[in-house]
């Protein structure tokens, strides 16, 4: 059955009908009733409601025809999933593709295929035995909501293209999500880092990953094209993931971020563009150096090795913690480097709202995950506490003295 409601655009009622497409992604439809916004909204109602009916009888999602529903029928869910993993690779980005690929045709597939249930058949207790099942192989509720959402977004198109009545899902309660408090490093050992650091080749990707706190894939990505000498600026709009997209293993590049906030011109702070200049300049040496071997194809990105190839995002996981095993530094993940630098702003008086921006979160509630607290915070807040309540002490004292 069709919805929709009334709108009001320059004065004119228009009805918007809520339409879908077959990914379940709302598409809704915009039609003017004629009717002017003043003394005609419950012939507005009314026509609405004629548009809906008008709508219907034309059958916009019409039932699938003999052969589909034959199609379906018999199909297991494990197969579906491959299905809908393939309707969508050319509508999201090739690393949320990835990403999905893996949980549809690894545990998903092998164990929906070994228990041979048909899509249609299937029912919220087959989905509780398998997060059950996944919970047993050793993965947290965080991993398994990743299952949940891909599972949830097949069964929506399913519903849609009617080939089941509603989603099993639906009858479900949601899963919890975990908390996760990421690793920070102060400053102190921010620069007892860069001082190992420097002059090495990871030094460049970890100081900028550490002063504007980037995802790997956008430091990877940055290329000479987004910094402006100029200007002072330095602009974050484009990524370098790595992994297999059909059957081929290789780079994956965006010309997007992962939302449209993690797009973003920052100030070039004066020691990174310090950096940045000196890297260019060697660059520059390696090439002449090289001669016809040294690799141009990548030759705008800036994290390229001493032959012009660029790094893998892996790679420079890899060397980051040889290098802090090695120096005997404390052990935190290459990502917890983004949390270090929204910590470290935080701590200095940034607003959430700045720190947002700076770090390229749609949520803001994304951004009090990464804020912690470190332990000099804490001690501030314990101080506080003490002198307030000795306070209060000193003032029940002298009333007891009286």
């Amino acid at each position: 059955m069709l919805t929709g409601s009334l709108q009001v655009k320059k004065g004119i009622y228009y009805a918007v009908i809520n339409l879908y497409d077959e990914f379940g992604k709302r598409k809704p439809k915009w039609i003017s009733t004629k009717l002017k916004e003043k003394g005609n909204k419950q012939h507005a109602k009314r026509k609405l409601q004629e548009i809906i009916a008008e709508l219907e009888n034309k059958n916009l999602n019409p039932k699938p025809s003999d052969d589909i529903f034959e199609r379906y029928n018999n199909m297991l869910f494990c197969d579906y999933m491959k299905e809908w993993l393939e309707s969508i690779k050319n509508s999201i980005a090739k690393t949320t593709y990835i990403g999905y690929s893996q949980v549809v045709n690894g545990k998903l597939y092998s164990y929906f295929k070994e228990k041979k249930i048909k899509l249609i058949e299937l029912k919220p207790i087959h989905i509780m035995n398998f997060y059950e099942y996944l919970a047993e192989q050793g993965l947290g509720n965080n991993t398994i909501r990743h299952y949940n959402a891909n599972i949830s977004k097949a069964l929506k198109r399913a519903v849609i293209k009617e080939i089941i009545p509603s989603s099993p899902i639906d009858k479900m309660e949601s899963i919890k999500e975990e908390q996760y408090i990421g690793d920070f490093y102060s400053i102190e050992e921010l620069e007892n880092l860069m001082s190992i650091l420097n002059g090495t080749f990871i030094e460049l990707p970890i100081l900028i990953t550490s002063y504007y706190g980037l995802r790997r894939s956008e430091a990877v990505g940055i290329k000479w094209s987004a910094i402006d000498f100029k200007e002072k600026t330095i602009t974050i709009k484009h990524t370098v993931g790595y992994g297999k997209v059909d059957g081929v293993t290789g780079f994956i590049f965006e010309d997007k971020t992962k939302n449209e906030s993690s797009y973003r011109t920052l100030p070039l702070i004066p020691i990174v563009e310090e950096l940045l200049l000196k890297h260019k300049d060697k660059q520059n040496k390696d090439k002449r150096f090289c001669g016809n071997t040294y690799d141009t194809k990548y030759k705008d990105y800036i994290c390229r090795n001493d032959v012009g190839e660029l790094i893998k995002p892996g790679y420079i996981t890899q060397k980051f913690a040889e290098i802090l095993q090695k120096n005997n530094l404390r052990h935190i993940r290459f990502h917890d480097l983004r949390h270090s630098c929204a910590t470290l702003l935080k701590r200095n008086g940034v607003k959430l709202e700045d720190i947002q921006q700076w770090l390229g979160h749609s949520s803001y509630q994304t951004t009090l995950r990464y804020a912690h607290l470190d332990d000099e915070q804490k001690r501030e807040s314990a101080n506080v506490i003490t002198v307030v309540f000795a306070k209060e002490q000193k003032k029940e004292q002298i009333i007891l003295a009286e």
